[in-house]
């Protein structure tokens, strides 16, 4: 019969098995000032249980020191002083809680038309985006702002959640009434899976609790629907893409015949025995295995890290990529992108940038910018041969070395790059090829 140390020993084990095993999902959290970003991220911490006891007592004292008859639940995620001297979020804050049935990973992003380069950073990596209105307030420009830029960013499930719903009695007609508008003004965009779901983020109704206040509502409450929403199929899994990161040869007698090839799988699945190419080389060859910490995997799909192993001494480094030989990449120095410009100083035709696309470096040159979008109207500004702050355009570029992409619409990943200012090493761009 096992002993105590033996029980607990196979209680972390299981603990263990349960959290590596369970799905992770990212979103990311958008909309106007003062519509409740911070406040709704707040109240699904509280009640999902995932604050400390003395984090809770800290916000209740700082609330109960400012007069609040209420927790201020936005104290919760803005950090930052200046955050919580002007009751805005300015960065983006990064909150990971988890529950029985997934991990969640939340970036909560400004409101503010000039941190519009914040929100671009929280949502380009995001598996959900979650709009926030204002009951009272209807659908505003920035509403539709952060929609459209969810939409170019490619976010395949989107959440409209209409917040302070206490605020107008939980009137049936007013949720009605912005979901419709919504509904039309998202046919102009690329949003596969859209939820509107009614909520009052201060009282907690439909965030994690089922509210009594709305009963007319027969949906899913917010945490039901982040919970289940489905995103494995989101991922690429037919184009194998793995872009090497890192060449392992540990330094001991035991593996001083190692070699191995560290990395994240963007796409595809990897199996031993497959065979692949390894580019821009060329060079084919088979996986022989690969590896996770110290044991062996059948196979290996995103967003898994992994490395791995090759039959043959073929020549890996970093920035090349491991991909089918019937299903590679084109290699390709020209460029045509939507790009998020980050900067104050403009960027315009002749000008020279870092790029880092995947785990691969190099320069490039600006051949051309084609126009400027409105994110407002999707307006195509063709008289503006410049982008400004926040400003997202059409660029065409020529990189010093091939890069091995695809397009952003098939992968976010060999889809996206970033722009750097080689004087100051500051990202000033960010890009999503076509």
């Amino acid at each position: 019969m096992p002993n105590e140390t033996e029980n607990i020993t196979a209680g972390e084990q299981a603990v263990e098995n349960v959290t590596t095993n369970m799905d992770l999902l990212r979103f990311a959290t958008a909309g106007s000032v003062d519509d409740g970003k911070s406040t709704l991220i707040g109240r699904l911490l509280l009640d999902s249980k995932s604050i400390f006891e003395d984090q809770l007592e800290a916000v209740e004292t700082t609330s109960k020191g400012k007069g609040y008859d209420y927790t201020d639940l936005a104290l919760l995620t803005d950090g930052l002083r200046s955050e919580r001297e002007q009751g805005i979020t300015i960065d983006v804050a990064y909150r990971y809680f988890a529950t029985p049935n997934r991990k969640f990973i939340i970036a909560d992003t400004p409101g503010h038309v000039q941190y519009t380069r914040n929100m671009v950073t929280g949502a380009s990596t995001a598996d959900l985006g979650l709009v926030l209105v204002d009951a009272r307030q209807g659908l505003t420009e920035q509403s539709r702002r952060h929609a459209v830029i969810l939409s170019l960013l490619r976010v395949p499930h989107l959440v409209l959640a209409i917040n302070k719903m206490d605020l107008v009695n939980f009137d049936r007609d007013v949720y009605e009434k912005i979901q419709a508008e919504f509904a039309q003004f998202a046919t102009k965009l690329n949003i596969p899976d859209l939820a509107v779901i009614p909520i009052s983020a201060l009282q907690g109704d439909n965030v994690v609790n089922r509210s009594e206040h709305m009963d007319w509502y027969a949906g899913p409450t917010l945490m039901h629907h982040l919970e289940h929403v489905h995103v494995a199929s989101d991922r690429d899994l037919v184009d194998t893409r793995f872009p090497v990161q890192y060449v392992v040869r540990p330094k001991s007698d035991e593996y001083h015949d190692y070699r191995g090839y560290g990395g994240q799988v963007v796409g595809g699945v990897l199996k031993p025995g497959d065979e692949v190419v390894v580019l821009p080389s060329g060079m084919t060859t088979r996986i022989s295995a690969i590896d996770l910490y110290d044991k062996t995997l059948p196979e290996a799909y995103p967003p898994m890290s992994v490395t791995i192993r090759l039959e043959d001494d073929v020549d890996v480094s970093r920035g090349d990529m491991i991909a089918r030989v019937r299903n590679a990449p084109s290699p390709t120095q020209d460029i045509d992108a939507m790009v998020c410009w980050m900067t104050t100083t403009p960027l315009g035709p002749r000008q020279k940038l870092a790029i880092k696309h995947t785990t691969r470096s190099g320069r490039a040159l600006v051949k051309d910018v084609l126009y400027r979008l409105d994110v407002n109207t999707l307006h195509r500004d063709l008289e503006s041969s410049t982008l400004g702050l926040n400003d997202i355009g059409r660029v065409q570029l020529r990189s010093t070395i091939p890069l091995l992409c695809d397009p952003y619409s098939q992968n976010r990943d060999t889809g996206s790059f970033i722009l750097i200012d080689e004087t100051t090493g500051a990202t000033v761009g960010a890009g999503m090829i076509l």
